[in-house]
Order: C-alpha cells, then structure tokens, then sequence
C-alpha cells in the first residue's frame, strides 16, 4: 500500500466553538458539519469533504513543548498573494508566530486558539526548484521580495 497525502486531521479543543471561529474568520475555511459538539471543515477545494476535524477534549492537557507528538499540520495556498494576505490576516488575530524561506516553499507560522502550531505554505514553480529540490533551508521570509518575485504583475 501506498498513500497519496493527507486526507484531514482531526484536532481535540476545550472549546469547539472558539476554534471553528478562529479557522473559519482567520483562515477562511467552511464549516461542513456541526453536530454533538464537533465541526468538520472544509479548506479551499470543494473537491475535498473536509480537511479538519474540531472534536471537543474530554481531559485537556497540553504536551509539554517539544515532547513526542503533532508538531505542526501545513496547510497549502496557490499564489504568494494568498501567502501575503495570510500573513496580515495572522498578526491581526495575534496568531503569527514565525515566517522562513525554505528555499522551494515560503512559509508562515502560527497557532490556533489552542496552541496547536500550523504552517501556510506557498510553493514557487517547479522550474525555480534548482538545488533546493533535494534540500532545503531556514532563512527569513521577505514577504516583498517574494511578491515582485512570484506576484501576478499588473
């Protein structure tokens, strides 16, 4: 067997509610089902039922940093437009935590009301990949550069 990617994760939250808001005001997703307590969303393909499952915790309690477990889940945006939009929209919820280059793909990082971290990620053309295909790097984002770079001109 082989998987192909990720299909949906599925978050536990002491307050479902909170959560939804946040996914759905911040990062635009739709809500598919809301029923007993959970919520299923959907990102930005309708080709998709949904990508994040929102279940309540029964005994909420935080590994600590660093400890084995969920690090981050990545979600994918198509144009650096979108990446740029992602960022104003993160630092007006306070929920910007980082930006990096990492050469092939231009990352944001941030948390959702719970801590869970989560990663938006634009990836430049595939012709643009060079060395970066087999490797990578950390480096700061300029979010500017990036947009004269892979932004639609005018």
């Amino acid at each position: 067997m082989k998987v192909s990617r990720l299909d949906h994760a599925v978050l536990r939250f002491a307050d479902v509610e909170r959560a939804k808001r946040f996914y759905r005001d911040v990062l635009g997703m739709k809500e598919v089902v809301s029923a007993q307590g959970m919520c299923l969303l959907r990102a930005g393909s309708d080709e998709q039922h949904h990508d994040l499952g929102l279940f309540p915790a029964h005994h909420h309690q935080r590994p600590a940093s660093g400890a084995p477990g969920l690090y981050h889940l990545a979600w994918k945006v198509d144009t650096i437009e979108e990446l740029a939009e992602a960022k104003t929209l993160l630092e007006k919820a306070g929920a910007l935590r980082g930006a990096s280059s990492h050469g092939a793909t231009k990352s944001l990082y941030g948390v959702d009301p719970e801590g869970n971290e989560f990663e938006i990620v634009f990836t430049i053309p595939r012709e643009d990949w060079g060395h970066w295909e087999h490797g990578g790097t950390v480096e700061p984002l300029d979010i500017e550069a990036e947009l004269k770079r892979y932004g639609k001109s005018e």
